[in-house]
């Protein structure tokens, strides 16, 4: 009876790949589009279980990659990694992060009779389903970058993601490796709470703090008692190195020394990526030569922290898509010499229609610096009202243009930007992509 239900299971998955391939065909032929969605979720109705069927055939392993901001840069420099050391990687690297994006990436790789031939798969899945896809995935690693507040009208505050995230990652097998941000304390405590083998990733460089703990931290109080934490320093939002005084509850100690290990891309946001990355790697046994070389010659992913070349002037993307991440790309912007920016806000689904997530963000740096900043997107009033509340009455030597048309803004902006200097863009989400299919002439999703 079990050779006859592992039969028509393996028939029924056959028939489901076949049919998303031939779904995935047709799309890109007459380029609706690069597929990175439809294909699972027509699969998914034909076979109900094709992600545990599927993940179940990966050699060493699923690793899972979750978290608020960085999962799609982490996950592309970890599968660079693993690819330089030779294995055979399957990846969701259009950064679809839902079940059906996580089923079409593992059927990009599989034959038509529903086989998988892969050694790794690293997948970067959207916090809030995390809970409904470790039971089907069963992850030899689950990696946690952070969680901030993001899409509040979808998500919720990030206690109630945390306590959902313990929950479950606890019923997991315990050779099961999770990998949390020992300067996020709420993961930090996460991981002090599981029974499986915890490796930690995180900053021991006190000259990168902040002068001051920005507007847009979540997490101040202890995650155990609720009292307020004190933190010797913070590196960005919540992050940072932290004690509670009322219950003793301190940050896990890192296994890697960040400073040991070069930052990639623009922004310390971006040393996190590469501390977690580098820390599953070695955890992987990845020979360490490998790894830095990877790391030394690592490229962007796009949208984050990408660089192009238009109309011969330098263009950096910086997916901006809530107030932690926005603050990060200012200070990115603000620690450039470069005079003008484009910020583009839409309120969209793949962003979140609650675009209130501005007020939090610091524009008062980006504003007094003065220079040409162009709004544009869905919600460009919104925008021009948040920058216009940061300045200073009678101070402010901004150029603040508002345009409706995103074309006119990005060739305004381009206009606006000298032949020696970069264009920032800080988009969100459904932005950047419209953004860059405007740059390069293609979509990606």
């Amino acid at each position: 009876m079990g050779n006859k239900i592992q039969l028509i299971d393996r028939l029924r998955l056959g028939f489901a790949v076949s049919v998303a391939k031939s779904v995935t065909f047709i799309v890109k032929s007459l380029r609706l589009g690069a597929a990175s969605v439809l294909p699972g979720s027509i699969a998914r109705r034909i076979e109900p279980r094709l992600l545990e069927l599927l993940s179940q055939q990966v050699k060493n392993g699923v690793i899972l990659i979750a978290g608020t901001n960085g999962k799609t840069t982490t996950a592309l420099l970890l599968c660079t990694i693993l690819e330089r050391q030779g294995y055979r990687v399957a990846h969701n690297s259009t950064g679809a992060n839902l079940e059906n994006g996580l089923m079409t990436a593992l059927i990009e790789n599989t034959t038509l009779l529903g086989t998988l031939n892969v050694d790794y798969a690293i997948l970067e899945v959207d916090e809030n389903i995390v809970p409904r896809v470790l039971k089907p995935l069963q992850p030899r690693i689950i990696l946690c970058l952070n969680l901030f507040r993001d899409q509040l009208d979808r998500y919720g505050e990030v206690d109630s993601i945390s306590k959902r995230w313990t929950k479950v990652i606890s019923t997991l097998p315990l050779e099961t490796v999770v990998i949390p941000n020992a300067d996020d304390p709420t993961l930090s405590y996460l991981g002090q709470q599981l029974p499986q083998k915890v490796l930690f990733f995180g900053m021991n460089e006190p000259e990168h703090y902040l002068e001051a703990i920005p507007h847009a931290v979540d997490s101040i109080y202890c995650p155990s008692c609720g009292h307020s934490l004190d933190y010797q320093g913070v590196y960005l939002s919540h992050l940072g190195d932290f004690t509670c005084p009322q219950c003793g509850f301190s940050k896990s100690k890192p296994t890697l020394e960040s400073s040991e290990w070069s930052q990639i891309l623009v922004g310390l946001y971006n040393k996190y990526n590469t501390l977690a990355a580098v820390t599953a790697a070695k955890e992987l046994g990845v020979e360490e030569a490998i790894i830095r070389d990877a790391v030394n010659n690592f490229q962007a992913a796009f949208g984050r922290a990408e660089d192009l070349v238009i109309n011969n002037k330098r263009v950096r993307i910086l997916l901006s898509k809530n107030p932690v991440g926005t603050n990060e790309t200012i200070r990115v912007v603000t620690e450039s010499s470069d005079k003008t920016t484009l910020l583009v806000l839409n309120d969209r689904t793949p962003d979140g229609t609650d675009v209130s997530w501005i007020w939090d963000v610091d524009t008062e740096k980006l504003v007094q610096r003065g220079g040409t900043l162009v709004v544009s997107g869905d919600r460009v009033y919104d925008l021009a009202l948040r920058l216009r509340y940061s300045e200073n009455a009678g101070e402010s030597t901004l150029n603040l243009i508002v345009e409706e048309d995103l074309r006119q803004a990005i060739a305004t902006a381009l206009k606006h930007t000298p032949e020696n200097e970069t264009l920032h863009i800080l988009p969100t989400y459904s932005a950047m992509l419209e953004v860059r299919e405007v740059l390069t002439g293609r979509k990606i999703l």
